[in-house]
């Protein structure tokens, strides 16, 4: 083992579901991936991956007689939602080595091909793990070596092996990518390497780490050479009990209790010292006390002071040389830039924030205000402003936050959506606004013009003239005071004068209600005795306007709509055409 070289950093990247996290529990034989919320990994997490658990897990090494210079390997496992580029940006300029996972029966999908295009950004060198081969038709565990294991599968399995594994080589080649199983490959600078494995059955896990290991060994034993400076990224500031402690990755140098570090902020570094360093305990998220840490490590800090302390900002060790740190600072840091106008954004930390700022931006919603922490009174306020410009505009959304006690009263007066699975957010925000903008559409076209269909209830009939009173139904749509009524064989009736519910005077009364209603003008026992249905009275105009936006209407009321459509042709056969 090399004192200089430290733990190579692997980041593990794909599509949503296609087993990131469930080929990192294989690893460690864990079950992260069954805590996660909606199965699906929300943060950042890391693995620290020492080179005996590797010797055990990858008896192959030995057999090859391979001795492995690196200490282990740290390991990061990173949100696969199209939401999480920022995150896995951060993950993937951590990175040394990468591996992408794709599902051999999904192949390459949205997310697939955004996390290439960052690992090809930053230029971070990596394998595919070809996943869930235990999924394709007629597969079963021969051998424990994955090349004998596919070659002695049934013809049929084997013929849709490889016809997947042909499709997955094509689209890498769209990408500019030559790819090839590992053991066809004979110089890695030249092709990807593509290991099949089963994250759940544990098929080619060894080959796999082999693949890692020789890369790491052969490729990237200069970047691996441990710098004088402790530099790293917060990942996130966390509360236990009374203490606030900040969880980060060390990716450079040593770290020692009682120095001074500087982190990144949105303002002027933060300067601050440690009062005590915690590590990450091999193949556990447990820590365990340390006086020195030296990287690559998941590390958790005790500060002085975590004021203004961001989830995902950069730090390293402070020695007075705070102006060029204040340089390095600024190219790290990506500018949230909100709208004059729009919805509240609020999420746990930076990371999250930028994920969340993200697909909103992608979705299409302005956003007037975005920040961290729980939502507040304050933000509620804006959101209730918001709603005079823009209705739509009156949400706060929340990623992993709750609205504070103090302001649960005030929020019931503005719509919240609030999840820990990002995408959901955006579904039911995406929901509710569509919700909202029907029903204000509709709102206007019913101010235009009411549509309705009534039921005589010839058993309330309270006066006979001058106006006419008498009980009628709604069977859809709905009423106001002054619209005009036809009856079934479209003769002009009146115009409603008044409208009763339960004794007491409405403007306006809805499907499914009884109501009474005043018709001047008419005498019921004369012209109405013998109708059973009365409905508005619709010009052409407000018939086309109602059939261009038929999307508004209930099912009932476009039957309506056609009813009033079939009364007026039969005096006029082109009506409303």
């Amino acid at each position: 083992m090399t004192a200089s070289i430290r733990q190579p950093i692997i980041t593990i990247v794909g599509h949503v579901d296609h087993g990131k996290t469930t080929l990192l529990d294989s690893l460690r034989g864990s079950s992260i991936a069954k805590k996660e919320a909606g199965a699906i990994t929300q943060k950042i997490y890391f693995t620290l991956f020492p080179l005996e658990t590797i010797n055990k897990r990858c008896p192959i090494i030995n057999k090859k007689g391979i001795k492995l210079d690196i200490p282990g390997l740290l390991f990061i496992d990173t949100p696969g939602h199209a939401a999480f580029t920022n995150l896995r940006k951060r993950g993937g300029s951590l990175a040394d080595l990468a591996i992408l996972v794709i599902d051999i029966n999904e192949g390459i999908m949205p997310q697939t091909s955004e996390a290439i295009q960052i690992l090809k950004e930053n230029k971070t060198p990596f394998i595919v793990a070809l996943n869930k081969i235990d999924n394709i038709g007629g597969w079963k565990k021969r051998n424990e070596d994955i090349m004998k294991n596919i070659n002695m599968q049934s013809i049929n399995t084997k013929s849709e092996f490889d016809e997947k594994l042909y499709k997955i080589i094509s689209a890498l080649q769209f990408h500019k990518l030559d790819a090839d199983l590992f053991y066809n490959i004979t110089d890695y600078t030249k092709k990807i390497a593509i290991c099949p494995i089963s994250a759940k059955t544990n098929e080619g896990i060894p080959e796999l780490l082999m693949t890692l290991c020789g890369l790491c060994q052969k490729f990237l034993k200069k970047q691996l050479e441990l710098g004088e400076k402790a530099k790293g990224v917060i990942l996130e500031i966390k509360k236990e009990k009374t203490m606030n402690y900040a969880e980060a990755i060390l990716y450079d140098g040593s770290l020692e209790e009682g120095e001074k570090i500087a982190v990144a902020s949105f303002d002027k570094p933060v300067i601050t010292k440690i009062r005590a360093i915690e590590e990450i305990i091999p193949l556990q998220d447990k820590f365990k006390p340390v006086k020195k840490t030296t990287a690559s490590t998941g590390i958790r800090l005790q500060l002085l002071n975590t004021e203004n302390i961001l989830a995902g900002m950069p730090f390293q060790i402070f020695s007075g040389n705070l102006e060029e740190i204040e340089k390095e600072f600024s190219s790290h840091l990506n500018k949230i830039e909100t709208d004059k106008q729009g919805i509240i954004a609020k999420a746990e930390s930076l990371g999250s924030l930028e994920a969340l700022f993200f697909l909103l931006k992608q979705s299409g919603i302005s956003i007037l205000k975005a920040g961290i922490g729980n939502i507040t009174k304050s933000d509620i306020v804006s959101a209730k402003s918001s709603e005079k410009n823009n209705p739509l505009d009156a949400v706060i959304v929340g990623f992993n936050v709750s609205v504070e006690e103090d302001a649960l009263e005030l929020a019931k007066e503005v719509k919240i959506i609030t999840d820990e699975v990002i995408y959901k957010i955006i579904e039911n925000l995406e929901k509710f606004r569509k919700e909202k903008k029907n029903e204000i559409e509709r709102l206007k076209l019913m101010e235009l013009a009411a549509l309705c269909k009534l039921q005589i209830l010839n058993q309330y009939v309270f006066r006979n003239s001058n106006p006419a009173i008498f009980g009628v139904k709604i069977l859809a749509g709905k009423i106001k005071q002054n619209i005009s009524l036809i009856d079934e064989n479209d003769n002009e009736i009146a115009r409603i004068k008044e409208i009763q519910h339960d004794k007491k005077s409405v403007q306006e009364a809805f499907a499914g209600e009884e109501v009474a209603i005043s018709l001047p003008g008419i005498n019921f026992d004369r012209q109405l005795k013998d109708i059973n249905y009365l409905y508005s009275d619709l010009s052409e105009a407000q018939f086309k306007k109602f059939k261009e936006n038929k999307n508004l209407l209930s099912q009932e009321e476009i039957r309506v709509l056609q009813e009033i459509a079939n009364l007026k042709r039969k005096k006029k056969i082109t009506w409303g055409v």
